[in-house]
């Protein structure tokens, strides 16, 4: 082989070798994402039914809430339980959960966490609970203290004193502020998410979790 020939084929396997290199790259980001699969997906188009059932109730006091237009499988949140054992997302599967995450810094968070309590009281059963995520990362005891010092007193205590909750939501676009909060179903599928507080013991909102729960 001459080399003018070699020459001329050189560009050629350079173009190929970057079009694998290219191609590896989105498989392993495809491999990587922190939301479900296809097959994960194809699972939660079976709560079509419920988002459908939700969407007109997102209104009045929860008319910020954001139904989801096709129910999507989340990323694997991980959190410490109120026995201070590691908890899981999916530990919820056959559950519905109202998954807030929250902070003594953040003035909104602490306005609206009686509502949430007092939204436990009303629908938690053993199809729903309300689960909200303590991401403060100093002072960890302060959490409890305020809860005490406010009357809280149906909501177990999650906390996340690394808030990667947060990062992985932000991550998949459920989360721009505080507090966040996202309805999940009992396959794990989120139905619906909001970013900043809400009346979540008002009749609007009541009404459009017992859509959620089929109750």
């Amino acid at each position: 082989m001459t080399d003018t020939t070699k020459s001329s084929r050189r560009p050629l396997v350079l173009a190929a070798i970057a079009g694998l290199a290219v191609i590896g790259a989105a498989a392993a980001l495809y491999g990587t994402r922190p939301s479900g699969g296809n097959g994960e997906n194809a699972q939660c188009r079976a709560a079509a039914p419920v988002v459908e059932r939700m969407a007109p109730l997102a209104r009045g006091e929860v008319a910020a809430v954001q139904v989801a237009k096709e129910p999507r499988a989340l990323p694997a949140l991980a959190f410490t339980g109120p026995d201070g054992k590691p908890r899981t997302l999916a530990d919820f599967k056959g559950k519905t959960v109202l998954l807030n995450l929250w902070a003594t810094w953040c003035a909104p968070c602490r306005k609206e966490m009686p509502a949430l309590d007092a939204l436990q009281a009303k629908l938690g059963a053993e199809d729903f609970e309300v689960v909200a995520v303590n991401i403060d990362t100093r002072n960890l005891d302060r959490p409890k203290s305020w809860l005490a010092e406010v009357g809280v007193r149906n909501l177990a205590y999650y906390s996340d004193p690394e808030a990667k909750t947060f990062q992985e939501l932000k991550a998949v676009g459920k989360a721009f502020g505080m507090p966040t909060t996202v309805l999940v179903g009992k396959d794990g599928c989120e139905l619906a998410h909001l970013s900043g507080p809400a009346e979540w013991a008002s009749d609007d909102a009541v009404a459009l979790l017992r859509a959620a729960l089929g109750r």
